[in-house]
């Protein structure tokens, strides 16, 4: 079975002139939420889980899609006070029954193979395994190095103006021991409390693909996602 969480609970503040009455994923394109074309891509690929990772105005996709969307089970695990990214895929985790999860940001599409990210987090022995994509401008992002195997050496800060480069596509192949240390409930960053910190001592293995992807996470590509995401 293939499991996913999505991460669907954040505040949108970039986004907030543009759609102000309901969570970023829900946010419409071309007349359906962005969600949807997240879950779709799921369901085409498998996929028979997925753990809605909410927390603002969650009642609002709870009432969208409730327990499923073509096929998929869906369950909602509700942050009541602010988690973090990382606190909010470990409470998820408890409604996965699998070791393996992939997960996402609920505001990026990614259109990445995700069995070949499931077997090259296998091949690899790897606690977290992530799939990069190379943009004309990384430092809107922060970039990610790796060596010639494939394992993390360094996750960069945002830096305006420092060209192309990897950045991290937002879609993550992990194993439970990844949050060992970790205590369900308390708040942290998934990015800088765990990514950051801890690649050098952990099996953190990435590839690039250059697959189709875009972060409606700012106005400008929240617009073209109008236009691009109907033509997939």
């Amino acid at each position: 079975m293939s499991e996913a969480i999505i991460l669907a609970g954040g505040f949108g503040t970039r986004l907030r002139d543009v759609v102000s009455d309901v969570p970023k994923p829900m946010a419409p394109i071309a007349g359906r939420p962005f969600l949807a074309y997240l879950l779709h891509a799921l369901a085409a690929q498998g996929y028979t889980h997925a753990v809605l990772a909410t927390g603002y105005m969650h009642e609002k996709i709870e009432a969208c899609f409730g327990q499923g969307f073509e096929g998929i089970k869906l369950s909602h695990s509700v942050e009541r006070t602010p988690l973090g990214t990382g606190g909010a895929m470990l409470a998820a985790l408890r409604h996965c029954t699998t070791d393996s999860v992939t997960v996402l940001n609920g505001d990026t599409l990614f259109a990445t193979d995700l069995a070949r990210l499931r077997r090259f987090a296998t091949r690899h022995d790897a606690a977290l395994a992530l799939v990069l994509r190379r943009v004309d401008d990384a430092g809107r992002y922060g970039a990610v190095e790796v060596d010639g195997t494939g394992r993390v050496t360094a996750f960069r800060e945002k830096a305006p103006g420092s060209g192309a480069g990897l950045i991290n596509g937002g879609i993550y192949q992990v194993r439970r021991s990844l949050f060992d240390g970790f205590k369900e409930g308390e708040p942290f960053s998934f990015e800088k409390d765990l990514m950051q910190r801890r690649h050098a001592d952990l099996p953190v293995y990435a590839y690039a693909d250059d697959a189709f992807f875009i972060d409606i996470g700012v106005p400008d590509d929240y617009a073209r996602a109008q236009i691009l995401l109907p033509q997939l």
